[in-house]
């Protein structure tokens, strides 16, 4: 169970620096001291501190801490392979934990003359300009002697689906896997230095939500057209499925992003064994040509409706607790997790052929009121289109960040992608 819900989507896929120094890493300042997290103890506190940032927020749910974990276990993280991560808890001078954050690194540095970015996340801090500016220095001094010349953040030392952004506008109860924020934090990365690099919005819809008339009638031509077949995933075998969406990710993808990395059938495989246990067949369908698969539309039942009963823990308790809920009606709410075309189908029905499919297969099962389509980057603007037509309301929006280390170099956004 812990490994599905450390791993239950795979969305974008990139290979990590192999190059590591130990560096010591702990920082006194005049009224707080920074300590790298080196045992379980420290491990620990660095999940748990969260809470009393929190501790009023009705809406935040508590990520459980074996997926925290997980990502900062070099036998459970691939990205260890070829990169490295370092995390950092801050005290007050009365021994209190006020903040803690992670750095880690991606591709190593090309050139000077290039932006070269690592990353930071993780990142919780009591409304102090003074400790916030201590963590971000931290992250930056570190990257810096590995040779980057900038950071992304607050991002994942993992896939683009989850832990990745701050959260800015819409604060709701976040879906499994995505970062929850208080609003001062956006202050606290601006006023150090940070700036946007692209922005990821969420889109709510209710499931019996008709579409743009426009919309509907270019999806039932396509339904209505012999040469195309659509179907949720119980047709075939999880396996089969696995192979046809590899296909489709890598042609719908393997154009627009730099850097782009094809997934393997091992990789493919993997992801649907491990996403077994929570899928729900109705709510997956795919979309074919003449017999040859050309697009997906991937939901899952939105498990932190489950997640937030556990308290940040799936010990033996919370896998009991886990179980029970999942088979008591507990999740009435469906994640969009990854939606997917190859090029010389976009922007002909497909989309809406999906969609239509996916929402009478749910309205039919009645078990699911309301979907969130989650990470949609700004860059994306086919995408926002969709949604549009879908009459999907913005609820959340995330900015992912960027600082270079030299002020005085010209910052630019992440490009938009039209093709």
């Amino acid at each position: 169970m812990s490994s599905l819900l450390q791993e239950y989507a795979t969305r974008h896929f990139s290979l990590f620096s192999t190059e590591c120094v130990p560096l010591s890493q702990n920082i006194t300042s005049s009224s707080m001291q920074l300590i790298e997290v080196t045992n379980v103890q420290q491990a620990r506190a660095f999940n748990d501190m969260a809470r009393d940032i929190y501790a009023n927020d009705k809406n935040w749910i508590q990520p459980l801490r074996q997926d925290i974990e997980a990502v900062f276990d070099r036998n459970k993280n691939p990205f260890f392979q070829q990169g490295d991560a370092i995390r950092w808890l801050l005290y007050n001078p009365q021994g209190n934990v006020i903040g803690r954050v992670a750095a880690f690194y991606r591709n190593a540095p090309v050139s000077d003359e290039e932006i070269a970015a690592g990353g930071m996340g993780f990142f919780e801090c009591i409304n102090d300009t003074e400790a916030a500016f201590l963590l971000f220095d931290a992250c930056k001094n570190w990257l810096e002697k590995y040779g980057f010349n900038a950071m992304d953040g607050p991002i994942n030392f993992g896939e683009r689906d989850r832990w990745w952004g701050l959260l800015v506008d819409g604060f709701l109860p976040p879906v499994y896997g995505m970062f929850y924020h208080p609003a001062y934090y956006q202050n606290l990365f601006e006023s150090y230095g940070f700036q946007m690099y692209f922005k990821q919005f969420t889109f709510g819809r209710k499931v019996d939500t008709p579409m743009q008339e426009r919309f509907e009638r270019y999806a039932q031509r396509i339904l209505d057209n012999q040469d195309f077949h659509f179907t949720t995933a119980t047709e075939k075998s999880l396996s089969d499925y696995a192979e046809d969406f590899r296909i489709i990710y890598n042609a719908a993808w393997g154009h627009s992003f730099e850097n782009f990395k094809p997934i393997t059938a091992e990789k493919a495989q993997s992801l649907f064994k491990k996403m077994k246990p929570i899928i729900d067949t109705s709510c997956i369908v795919f979309g074919y040509h003449q017999q040859k698969p050309i697009a997906f539309y991937i939901s899952l039942p939105e498990i932190n409706q489950i997640v937030t009963h556990l308290h940040g823990n799936l010990n033996w308790w919370g896998k009991l607790k886990f179980w029970w809920l999942q088979r008591n009606g507990t999740v009435n709410r469906l994640l969009g997790l990854i939606f997917g075309v190859v090029p010389e189908f976009q922007k002909k029905g497909i989309e809406g052929a999906l969609i239509k499919t996916m929402g009478n297969s749910i309205q039919y099962k009645g078990k699911y009121l309301y979907t969130e389509l989650n990470w949609i980057g700004d860059f994306n603007p086919k995408m926002i289109t969709v949604t549009r037509l879908l009459e999907a309301e913005k609820i959340k929006t995330h900015h992912t960040y960027r600082f270079l280390f030299d002020r005085n170099r010209p910052f630019e956004r992440l490009a938009i992608h039209n093709s």
